[in-house]
């Protein structure tokens, strides 16, 4: 099972830069027509810009109140469209502790330690036959894991700092790769021990992605999570 953000990535991309050129167009008539003091070019400059950015803003909500909130079973993968190509994550196996580190010098957690091991994948079957093998830097990602309440937890920065000493350091969700290529990233959060219904969540960190129609991001979209069925606490050391 696979969930991809946005639909048809290239299409949305070139809607939203194609409104942006309009925009600034009409901005450049609006001023032309103040600057020659032109009533008509104003009012068509500004009848332009108005009626552009409200009809995009209305396409922009449409889509994302037709959108539904999804949560992905564990071994699913969520697809983020890169234009050209399509990186994907899956959340390989989940742990949790009420401490880490060994039994002399342990960390304990406010709550309960989460551990989530997610896998990154750079699906080949995405690339068209011309890319090549190049390396693919990931866009910024924003991980958070949320409760059935709709809280969200950040990552514990103490908490994967300890996991890493115990266990090794794990890739960053940053590392390029190539096509096929995959890694293996360790995300340590300190939730609630009554914390319920947990699913993460990682999304593009791109405040640009917010107007992009069919993205999660966008102004009202529902989100795509990744389902964390955690197994019980248990007090001890964690390792890989």
């Amino acid at each position: 099972m696979s969930e991809s953000t946005p639909h048809f990535a290239p299409i949305v991309v070139l809607f939203f830069l194609g409104t942006l050129a309009l925009i600034a167009l009409s901005v450049l008539v609006l001023f032309y027509g103040a600057v020659r003091r032109s009533a008509f070019f104003a009012r068509l400059g500004a009848f332009a810009v108005f009626t552009v950015a409200a009809g995009y803003l209305l396409l922009l909500c449409g889509v994302s109140f037709a959108s539904s909130e999804e949560v992905l079973p564990m071994g699913s993968w969520k697809y983020f469209c890169e234009i050209d190509c399509h990186l994907a994550y899956s959340v390989a196996s989940v742990g949790t502790t009420t401490a880490l580190g060994p039994e002399t010098r342990q960390t304990s957690a406010k709550g309960k330690f989460v551990i989530v091991r997610v896998k990154t994948w750079f699906d080949e079957r995405t690339i068209s036959p011309h890319r090549g093998n190049g390396r693919l830097t990931p866009n910024r990602r924003k991980v958070t894991l949320v409760d059935d309440t709709g809280q969200s937890f950040a990552p514990s920065p103490e908490g994967e700092s300890v996991f890493a000493r115990v266990a090794g350091a794990s890739t960053p969700l940053t590392q390029p790769l190539r096509p096929d290529e995959s890694y293996i990233t360790d995300l340590v959060f300190d939730v609630p021990k009554d914390a319920r219904g947990l699913r993460l969540l990682i999304t593009e960190d791109d405040p640009e992605t917010c107007l992009v129609i069919g993205h999660e991001n966008s102004l009202l979209h529902k989100k795509i999570y990744l389902g964390v069925d955690a197994p019980p606490s248990h007090t001890g050391e964690v390792t890989k």
